[in-house]
């Protein structure tokens, strides 16, 4: 089925305006200087703010 009118281009566009996608943002750790996201451990070094470290814990293979 055909639809009744034609979308003009404005409102197509308009509609489409918050269909564009935006690159992840990536900061330097202050611990290493490696990249990582922001507001969230370092897969470097596991740091996330003063005070605080997260380690990995490995999985066994049992």
């Amino acid at each position: 089925m055909l639809p009744k009118q034609r979308i003009s281009r404005t409102r197509g566009r308009i509609r489409r305006s918050h269909d564009a996608l935006t690159p992840r943002v990536s900061v330097g750790c202050a611990n290493c200087g490696a990249p990582k996201l922001p507001h969230a451990a370092c897969a470097e070094c596991g740091y996330v703010r003063p005070g605080l470290k997260v380690t990995a814990g490995r999985k066994s293979d049992d």
